[in-house]
């Protein structure tokens, strides 16, 4: 990171320090965020967690997620946090609009500011940068900004845990998104008495009964293939949030499943919100899911894993999806 002596000072004497992550955290916001908490508080700082929105339940097997502020339900609180903070990191996103009206309460706020993402295309919006799109995860570069900061002085397992959360879920159990460094990294987590079964089962294996039938309605119901494009679209319409009582995370890693389809190569969760419609898409080798959600559907990620939306009734949507297929991949 640019700067790190200069941030080496900044971080000498304590701090009340504030972390961001984005809208609907997944593994490796909150991996890297309770990583970095964990890590600042050891080196003496205040740190505080807040989330624009609440996190998937299978993540409270991770330390002190009970600490973490969810502005959703806690504006005032959130409010209070942001008028005393002394420096704010931004983690695992490319800009303020991710954090939605967090945004408009920091973006004027002056203090130190640092951004540690792996996105593409991040906005100017911090006084230190640490960006690297061919990151697995924002949770690899916590790993190396900790290792730059003072070489890991202060890791230990719970940070490990947070950090290994991270890697697992933003590759897919270490399937896609990887390089050499991604499992050296893994290697010397290892180093620190990780049970990784314990961390894969706690991600994989907590999943409700509700969450297990809405899959089963979801492939057997919901799932469309479109051959010529080797495309599969799974869509939920509002009264399936409704019958199934989805909440949020209750459909976390349900458009992966699309992608174990022989010949399939793009996947799209396209799901009816109250007053939107999102997209969860993923993809195989050189198809670009980033690019598709940048141009068409006001989003962006990265190239095999992104998500978008649009303010239009899911019908069109979905067609519009379809529509634009053969501009992004060959029949």
């Amino acid at each position: 990171m640019e700067g790190i002596e200069l941030l080496k000072r900044e971080l000498s004497q304590p701090k009340d320090i504030v972390i961001f992550s984005h809208r609907n955290p997944d593994g490796d916001a909150l991996g890297s965020s309770m990583a970095l908490k964990l890590y600042l508080e050891k080196m003496g700082h205040t740190a505080k967690i807040i989330f624009p929105s609440e996190f998937p339940s299978i993540f409270t097997f991770l330390p002190k997620t009970d600490e973490v502020v969810i502005f959703d339900f806690e504006k005032e609180e959130t409010t209070k946090i942001i008028e005393h903070a002394e420096m704010m990191f931004f983690l695992d996103f490319s800009s303020l609009d991710r954090i939605d009206k967090i945004g408009e309460l920091v973006i004027d706020k002056k203090v130190t500011k640092v951004h540690i993402d792996h996105h593409i295309d991040p906005e100017p919006i911090a006084d230190y940068v640490l960006s690297d799109t061919t990151s697995s995860s924002t949770s690899e570069l916590i790993f190396d900004f900790l290792n730059e900061l003072d070489s890991n002085k202060h890791m230990n397992e719970d940070i490990a845990k947070c950090i290994m959360t991270g890697l697992i879920t933003d590759t897919g159990s270490f399937r896609y998104s990887t390089t050499s460094k991604t499992f050296h990294v893994a290697s010397e987590l290892m180093k620190y008495n990780l049970d990784l079964n314990y961390i894969q089962n706690k991600i994989h294996n907590s999943h409700s009964e509700k969450q297990i039938r809405l899959l089963g309605h979801a492939l057997n119901k919901r799932l469309e293939i479109i051959p010529e494009y080797h495309t599969g679209i799974i869509t939920l319409t509002k009264k399936d949030y409704q019958d199934f009582d989805i909440q949020r995370g209750d459909t976390e890693g349900l458009v992966n499943y699309i992608l174990m389809i022989n010949n399939i190569k793009v996947a799209a969760l396209i799901t009816e919100q109250p007053t939107i419609v999102k997209l969860s898409l993923r993809s195989k080798g050189d198809i670009s899911v980033q690019e598709l959600a940048r141009d068409n559907f006001k989003g962006g990620g990265h190239k095999n894993a992104a998500g978008g939306h649009a303010y239009a009734k899911l019908d069109s949507v979905v067609n519009k999806f379809k529509s634009i297929l053969p501009f992004y991949i060959k029949a």
